[in-house]
């Protein structure tokens, strides 16, 4: 048993038993003053929890592990930060207060895409737009077949059979680039129409069509993302539709646009990563807009764990090592909001540190998602690979 002792008057819970010290010392738990060691709330409900921990008062009152939460039931996110505390800790891995954290640790990878850009000879063709299905139809065959055989923009025939059919289908995202490049006519419409009909269908269009723009300018295919759950799939620049020989050219990234206005769900954002996953594709965040300034403050980071991931010989501690991740602890049924990601994401590149998202569900399983900056040339954009990982 290791005993607690709780101290009113400091407001905090000790371990003073020179047995139980040195034992929590060298498992790197709490805070080191005077020969005793101060924890934390999250250090208290786990020792309590797994290691047979007994918390008592100065005067010798008994505190279950519930009636110890009530004194800490205060703190944002206790269950939250406890559970995901928990799951590190039960892993053999050391997870310490993000207020710990000091200076940049220079950890931090970033993934470099290629660069491009869209080339469009001169062209100009016409079409009608269907307002109802926000699409517009191609009826010149030759100049439909031409923008999908060397562009893949729009669908020619019908999909994955080209030969079936003589028109062309653009979508609203493809309409739109395309008479903002001056390439499309629009017979029955002005682009003003088109984009107040996008906007009054689909929210958060224009944080959506810039993402789309952004990366068809640098030479990326960007086609809808609707079989996977996420807004688009992306194919690198240099990508046909055409058949080669046996087999179709597969994507192998989608993107989800993440507004830095809205809020989403976490159950239904992690549910699009993992269906990514499930189908062998990289998920790939967009935050599009401005930055804006975001400012770190060390002392009272957003974020809440410092984490020591594995090396060769052994697990890294804050003795013989640096932390590799910071955790942000969350639950399956709140919601995260862009600009509040943005600036925890900012936090990472302050520490030099990349972001492990650790969401526990109803039933106390935690699932883990690393976060990775990407560094698309030419874009003012943030865009982050977000892989399912099982640490």
């Amino acid at each position: 048993m290791i005993k607690l002792e709780l101290d009113r008057k400091k407001k905090g819970i000790w371990v003073r038993e020179p047995a139980d010290v040195t034992s929590l010392q060298n498992g790197f738990y709490g805070s080191m003053e005077h020969g005793n060691i101060l924890l934390t709330p999250e250090e208290v409900l786990y020792v309590m929890d797994i290691r047979n921990g007994r918390c008592f008062d100065e005067a010798g009152n008994t505190y279950t592990f519930n009636d110890t939460a009530l004194f800490f039931l205060k703190n944002k996110k206790l269950l939250a930060r406890y559970l995901t505390y928990k799951d590190w800790r039960d892993k053999g891995l050391i997870a310490r207060y993000a207020e710990e954290a000091e200076g940049c640790y220079g950890r931090t990878s970033l993934k470099k895409y290629k660069g491009g850009k869209l080339e469009l000879d001169k062209f100009a063709i016409d079409g009608i737009f269907f307002e109802d299905d926000l699409l517009t139809i191609v009826d010149d065959e030759a100049a439909g077949k031409e923008l999908y055989e060397r562009y893949w923009l729009g669908q020619f025939g019908t999909y994955k059979a080209a030969h079936r059919g003589r028109i062309s289908k653009l979508d609203i995202f493809e309409t739109i680039f395309l008479v903002k490049q001056g390439k499309l006519h629009l017979k029955n419409a002005k682009l003003s129409a088109v984009e107040s009909a996008a906007n009054e269908r689909i929210k958060y269009f224009e944080d959506m069509y810039a993402v789309y723009e952004d990366w068809r300018q640098r030479g990326y295919v960007v086609k809808t993302g609707f079989k996977f759950g996420t807004h688009f799939r992306i194919y690198f620049p240099g990508a046909s539709p055409i058949k080669e020989g046996d087999e179709w050219m597969h994507s192998r990234h989608v993107i989800h646009v993440f507004s830095r206005k809205n809020k989403l769900l976490i159950s239904e954002w992690a549910r699009a990563i993992r269906v990514a996953h499930s189908v062998k594709k990289t998920f790939i965040l967009g935050l599009p807009g401005k930055k804006g300034k975001i400012k770190v403050n060390p002392k009272r980071p957003r974020l809440d764990f410092l984490l020591y991931h594995r090396k060769k010989d052994g697990i890294e501690t804050p003795k013989t090592g640096a932390p590799r991740y910071l955790m942000y602890s969350l639950t399956e049924d709140e919601y995260i909001g862009g600009e509040e990601l943005a600036r925890a994401l900012e936090e990472c590149k302050y520490f030099g540190l990349e972001m492990m998202m650790a969401i526990s569900d109803r039933e106390s399983s935690v699932t883990y998602y690393l976060i990775t900056q990407i560094s698309l040339p030419g874009s003012d954009y943030d865009y982050y690979e977000i892989e399912w990982t099982q640490p």
